[in-house]
């Protein structure tokens, strides 16, 4: 049985063989409904990327037996105290390797590099959310938000 090996990306040349175009996508196919639009997707990477002032973060990739089993963005907040120092974005684990354990590797491997605190935001009925949580995550708030109509 092979070893998950699991790959930082801080900038794009570190994407080696793999696309930017195609990271989106896996991350945009096996969020599955807890997702967002490739659009949101490829920003969040552009933020991971970013050597702005408080921006900035990295991208995990990891691989089973050569194929991309999962694969997570975590950006820089640019706060600290009030507000925790990176914000998991994105976790996602390919269907057929769930159950294995990797989404756990994964996310011990971003807590390993991330420097300071994380926050993620989970929906209450996501099944992730029990893995989260025996990892150490704890619930803290309620998110509220306001969406404003965009003017057309």
């Amino acid at each position: 049985m092979s070893q998950l090996d699991i790959q930082e990306i801080r900038t794009p040349a570190d994407l080696g063989e793999l696309t930017k175009q195609q990271f989106v996508d896996f991350l945009h196919d096996h969020l599955d409904r807890f997702g967002d639009s490739k659009s949101a997707i490829n920003k969040a990477i552009d933020y991971a990327f970013s050597e702005a002032e408080g921006k900035g973060g990295f991208l995990l990739a990891a691989y089973y037996n050569n194929d991309l089993a999962g694969a997570l963005v975590m950006n820089k907040t640019g706060m600290s105290e009030y507000v925790p120092e990176n914000i998991l974005v994105y976790v996602a684990v390919n269907s057929k390797y769930r159950g294995k354990g990797f989404g756990g590797e994964i996310m011990k491997k971003s807590f390993e590099l991330a420097q300071g605190d994380i926050k993620l935001h989970v929906e209450y009925d996501n099944p992730a959310k029990h893995l989260y949580e025996k990892l150490g995550m704890k619930t803290k708030y309620a998110e509220m938000r306001l969406e404003k109509k965009k003017k057309q």
